[in-house]
């Protein structure tokens, strides 16, 4: 049987090798999600290689067992953690839309935020490298019922978990997570600068309704792409383009329909004033 000694030696090898692989990732994928979910699967295999080593292992001494559920566990789980938020993040991102994409990274620092509050108590005993509690929360099948325990504690694997070795877990990869969101929020920040300067000499000065029916009209005569190009997509182009938010666009499709006749009150002003120019011209 392997000496616990052994394992966290193991461990902390499996570990460098980890790094060194989803280093490797990053320098052969371009694309950030594609490297991500890379990342996620190699993860995802280390955790379960571990895991099968910690399950039947009994470690000989209180130390090794909570070097192993403080320090060396929670940086495996908390890369899975991270690389799963950033995969979720990036495939719910869409590719244009800069207010939009704003609007997802600063919910998810509502969620660290929210957890941060949650669970400050515990926050603060990790971040002061505090031990007086380690045998009640870094020990298998010793969890305290008077400390704060995660809702869906007894989902664990209780042979490959402690009460609190997930918290920390969850810690580490929000400050990863943290650092990632504001490298996007830094990237968004940069577009817009660049697009504020491009668009600097055309704005948009009718009203949202206006256009909203005029991006409705092009978007059902197929103008874009050979109308292979989504109502949504097509919408985010003209609001970051014109640096503009048409807001909840369906609903204002739907009291454009519930309009008395015409209908189309701004295409109808655009083919009178149309018409009007085009009948100047005979003059």
């Amino acid at each position: 049987m392997m000496k616990s000694s052994h394992l966290i030696d193991n461990a902390y090898t499996l570990w460098n090798d980890l790094q060194k692989k989803i280093e490797d990732l990053q320098t052969e994928h371009s694309s950030p999600l594609e490297y991500t979910q890379f990342a996620l699967m190699e993860t995802d295999e280390a955790i379960r290689t571990i895991k099968s080593w910690v399950i039947k292992h009994d470690f000989d001494c209180w130390e090794n067992e909570i070097t192993f559920f403080k320090k060396l566990k929670p940086l495996f789980i908390a890369k899975y953690i991270y690389f799963n938020k950033v995969v979720a993040l990036l495939s719910a991102t869409p590719g244009s839309g800069i207010k939009y994409k704003k609007k997802l990274y600063e919910q998810e620092f509502e969620k660290i935020h929210y957890f941060f509050l949650e669970n400050t108590e515990f926050i603060s005993y990790y971040r002061r490298k505090a031990t007086y509690l380690d045998l009640k929360y870094f020990m298998r099948f010793k969890y305290d019922l008077d400390v704060k325990l995660a809702p869906d504690f007894h989902n664990y694997d209780e042979r490959f978990s402690t009460s609190h070795d997930h918290l920390i877990a969850t810690i580490l990869a929000n400050d990863e997570f943290e650092i990632f969101l504001k490298s996007q929020l830094l990237t968004l920040k940069e577009s817009t600068a660049k697009e504020t300067d491009s668009n600097a000499g055309l704005q948009w000065t009718a009203s949202k309704v206006a256009l909203t029916e005029l991006v409705f009209a092009l978007h059902q005569s197929n103008c874009f792409n050979g109308g292979n190009l989504g109502l949504s997509e097509t919408v985010r182009w003209f609001e970051t383009t014109l640096s503009i938010d048409l807001g909840n666009y369906h609903k204002t499709a739907t009291e454009i329909r519930a309009r008395k006749s015409p209908q189309t009150k701004f295409l109808q002003l655009l083919t009178d004033n149309l018409t009007a120019y085009l009948d100047a011209l005979d003059d």
